[in-house]
């Protein structure tokens, strides 16, 4: 890793390897397949409270883990208000808006918005890590905003395309706020955070829906399993990991593969049909993944 500055003027730091592409892989497909659980889960339970068990069982777990393998725990208040925020903003603003989405969209379309992060955190991550943006850079992320607004379009819009941008804008913020995770333990801060932002949750469903009515069906507990233990502990270790050692343009593209496997899963599993320009909008979304992460042969982003 080497220093350079922000463009706010801070000092940043500037890592130099790749994403791993077999660990990206892997996460950007259970991020897409989670969208098939969240509208399985959604047959049984509300969506805050689905939300909510989602982060709490998720973040449980990693404490369970982290407690098992004795590892370190967050001290001074610092650190705790940055899990804090990050618990807010991360989960509890970003599941409630992600769950909200995929309940009015199709389950396809819904993927595609949440997932504009890559779209989202390119400006951000120069002004506040220097990462420099290229005229390349920016001409990806113009193609992809246009593909993206090409699939809300005929998706129906609403709250539930607004809910769905809403969790992008969330996770973007959660990605730039987890470069401060430096000096804390991983496993440990990954698990605090879904606590805290799944507790707010509860607070939220407690206010919103009421007492909780969940229909404990074998289908709810598989789909909060996989939400919970795959789709969010083990993802969520995974990204923070690698947002803490690569470029933030070239880690976010890879999440441009999400809502291709949440479109190729909601046509198999949920009989969905996107229509013609969501096939474009999709091939737009690529291309800018394309664009990012090919390599400059003249050596910069």
């Amino acid at each position: 890793m080497h220093s350079t500055t922000s463009a706010a003027g801070t000092p940043a730091v500037a890592p130099l390897r790749s994403p791993r592409p077999a660990r990206m892989l892997w996460i950007t497909a259970a991020w897409g397949a989670c969208f098939i659980a969240i509208e399985w889960g959604l047959r049984d339970a509300p969506v805050l409270w689905f939300a909510a068990s989602r982060a709490l069982v998720a973040g449980v777990a990693l404490l369970l883990l982290a407690a098992g393998q004795r590892r370190p725990q967050p001290s001074g208040a610092g650190q705790w208000l940055l899990l804090t925020v990050l618990g807010l903003v991360n989960v509890t603003l970003s599941f409630a808006a992600m769950f909200g989405g995929v309940a009015g969209l199709a389950t396809g379309t819904a993927s595609v918005l949440a997932n504009a992060q890559p779209l989202l955190i390119l400006l951000p991550a120069w002004w506040l890590y220097g990462e420099v943006i290229s005229m390349r850079t920016a001409g990806a992320l113009a193609i992809g905003f246009a593909g993206l607004v090409v699939v809300a379009v005929p998706g129906g819009g609403g709250s539930g395309a607004g809910l769905s941008v809403l969790a992008a804008v969330a996770v973007t913020a959660g990605t730039l706020l987890s470069r401060r995770l430096a000096g804390m333990d991983v496993v440990t801060a990954t698990g605090w955070h879904l606590v805290i932002g799944g507790v707010a949750l509860v607070g939220l469903a407690a206010a919103t829906e009421g007492a909780p009515v969940i229909s404990w069906t074998p289908r709810f507990v598989a789909s909060l399993a996989f939400l919970a233990l795959v789709g969010t502990a083990a993802t969520t270790v995974a990204w923070f990991t690698e947002a803490a050692r690569t470029r933030l343009d070239t880690l976010t593209a890879w999440v441009f593969l999400t809502p291709v496997v949440g479109i190729v899963l909601s046509v198999v599993l949920l009989g969905e049909r996107p229509g013609g320009w969501t096939a474009a909008g999709l091939a737009a979304v690529l291309a800018a993944m394309w664009i990012v992460l090919r390599p400059d042969r003249r050596g910069s982003l």
